[in-house]
């Protein structure tokens, strides 16, 4: 389904990044991997090249940090000299209570979960112009579209994710640049085996289905919104929560 189709994907290294790169990988997609672990980077890059017998490229960077983001991009540039889909995976989790909010929480969060996209998409879509075609697909979350108590932070992040996307949507139109957006909810990831036996269960308890998801269900959905399956969908937020209610 991906086939001479070139995809970026943010924090590929773990989680339901990794899950899509092997998903993508799998539909014949080139691959540009990123981390900020050059080992994790190339032990990904060689399990993926073995696998499954495709270019695979890194691009070992922050994407917190902007000068590592442009000089990324030129080296991408140098590769591939297009790109066909971006991913923007690349998040943090920190739980804190509005009256424990720390200033290092909250300017991590965002440089992660918010600036990183900025950073990302405005040199990722200039690539895509050349081609006058592409798919963007930002990574929100369930918090981001009903809150969570707790989480004000980080459900606030992956709001600004949602508005991201839908304004980029607008503004990419013309140059047939699709802009959508996951919305996971409780995903079985490391992020979420680090929850207590209660807290475990109480999320369990909140889907309807009855169940944690898994990243494969996520990276199946990023399938469908990279490829042309989707070709007529944009400034959409998905979601995959099982009926998830918080």
């Amino acid at each position: 389904m991906l086939k001479n189709k070139i995809a970026l994907i943010t924090g590929s290294t773990r989680g339901i990044g990794r899950a899509i790169a092997f998903n993508f990988a799998q539909n014949g997609a080139t691959l540009i991997i990123n981390g900020k672990s050059v080992d994790k980077v190339k032990q990904l890059s060689k399990e993926l090249k073995n696998k499954f017998e495709i270019d695979v490229h890194e691009a070992v960077f922050d994407v917190s940090n902007y000068d590592e983001v442009k000089n990324g991009f030129k080296a991408i540039y140098k590769i591939t000299k297009k790109l066909d889909i971006v991913i923007n995976n690349a998040g943090i989790l920190e739980s804190s209570l509005i009256g424990m909010l720390s200033k290092d929480n909250l300017k991590n969060t965002y440089a992660t979960n918010v600036d990183a996209i900025y950073y990302i998409l405005q040199y990722a879509s200039r690539l895509l112009a050349r081609n006058n075609s592409g798919s963007i697909i930002n990574l929100t979350s369930i918090m981001g579209t009903n809150g969570c108590e707790g989480q004000s932070v980080y459900s606030g992040s992956k709001a600004a994710v949602v508005g991201i996307t839908k304004s980029l949507a607008k503004e990419l139109a013309d140059k047939n640049i699709r802009v959508n957006a996951i919305a996971p909810g409780f995903i079985d990831t490391d992020m979420t085996k680090n929850l207590d036996a209660k807290s475990f269960d109480m999320r369990i308890n909140s889907i309807k289905m009855g169940r944690a998801g898994t990243a494969e269900e996520v990276a199946n959905t990023a399938l469908f919104l990279a490829s042309d399956l989707s070709e007529y969908v944009t400034g959409q937020i998905i979601g995959v929560d099982g009926g998830m209610l918080l």
